[in-house]
């Protein structure tokens, strides 16, 4: 919704707009040599008066399309539907007002007839109509940039914060430590594999640190800081987890927030695989459905928490992708039959 602020502006904006279509229409009417000054005053406050009435039920009823404001082209297609009330709502009521004063005062209103009255006023609310429509779009506009601005700066924080969370509190005691203790064990039985997965465990540590610099990254990156991520882990529980991966190739280049893929893997590996002997499958696929990328990581032995809690890393996450979105992102968490969770992340593929 608008800010008080804005509404004020836009009504002052508004008023000094009438008040200097009043000063105009007096100034023509006095120098064709009228002397009754109501006149032009009449006439264009009646304007003022309905337009202002039908302007407030366009935006009433047409505030719930601000959102489209990013195409504009379905955007002004909703704003044009509203132009038929002005063709023929706008001159009868306003001819009714002039006439209605006029007997009032005891005279009669002239005009010309009603087939050139309303072609000739058709027009002119028409203009009227897209000016003030063509400013409208403008003004939802920047309000829309300055709260992409606010949104960003927000992501930016809350990333800082998260990093700052996951490389000490998380991806070091848990990770990290067991990462290393996969490899000592290698080192023993296969110093080839050994090797692997420490090129491995460095490339993953080095996408960390280079995603974690920016509040977005590419589905692409994200994959190949997971899948690093998810190869060394498999060294840790060998045989005992298999990985498929679903990715449409049009999904890759899709923004998310930076460092998002690899957490909510981690916490199938932290909370599933490894409280379990059977073998976990665990499933990543990407889509791109209705103009947004849904990316889902689903496995066949989770379990949702009894109390319905989320962990950090999903209200971290949430958190940071309302900022950088609002309402048009979230991530969900759904209890598979018979077993399994999947968390499923939906964000638009532009702002």
């Amino acid at each position: 919704m608008p800010s008080r602020r804005t509404l004020l502006v836009a009504g002052i904006a508004w008023l000094l707009f009438w008040t200097l279509m009043v000063l105009v229409a007096v100034e023509d009417y006095r120098r064709d040599g009228g002397a009754a000054l109501w006149h032009p005053v009449l006439w264009q406050t009646s304007s003022a008066l309905v337009a202002t009435c039908l302007f407030v039920i366009q935006r009433r009823f047409s505030a719930q399309h601000d959102v489209l404001v990013a195409t504009p082209w379905r955007w002004f297609g909703q704003q044009a539907r509203w132009l038929p009330l002005y063709w023929f709502g706008f001159t009868p009521v306003v001819f009714a007002l002039r006439h209605a004063v006029y007997a009032l005062a005891g005279t009669r209103y002239e005009h010309e007839a009603w087939a050139e009255v309303f072609v000739y006023e058709a027009l002119k609310i028409s203009l009227f109509f897209g000016l003030f429509t063509t400013i409208g779009f403008g003004l939802l506009s920047y309000r829309e940039m300055m709260k992409e601005r606010v949104r960003a700066e927000q992501a930016g924080a809350l990333l800082r914060e998260a990093q700052l969370e996951r490389l000490t509190r998380q991806m070091q005691p848990h990770f990290l430590f067991n990462a290393l203790n996969t490899i000592s064990s290698l080192m023993h039985t296969d110093v080839a594999r050994a090797d692997a997965t420490l090129v491995r465990l460095a490339d993953v540590l080095r996408a960390t640190l280079a995603l974690g610099e920016k509040p977005q990254a590419s589905l692409g990156d994200e994959l190949r800081l997971a899948q690093g991520y998810a190869a060394v882990m498999q060294e840790r529980f060998d045989g005992r987890v298999t990985l498929a991966w679903d990715i449409e190739p049009a999904a890759l280049p899709v923004l998310l927030p930076a460092i998002s893929l690899q957490p909510l893997l981690e916490n199938v590996f932290k909370h599933t695989v490894a409280h379990r002997r059977a073998p976990t499958a665990i499933r990543v696929t990407a889509r791109i459905i209705d103009g947004a990328l849904r990316l889902c990581i689903e496995d066949d032995g989770g379990v949702l928490a009894p109390s319905g809690t989320p962990g950090i890393t999903v209200i971290n996450l949430r958190t940071r992708l309302a900022a950088l979105h609002g309402a048009r992102a979230d991530l969900a968490l759904h209890a598979l039959l018979p077993a399994g969770v999947r968390a499923e992340l939906r964000v638009p593929c532009a702002s």
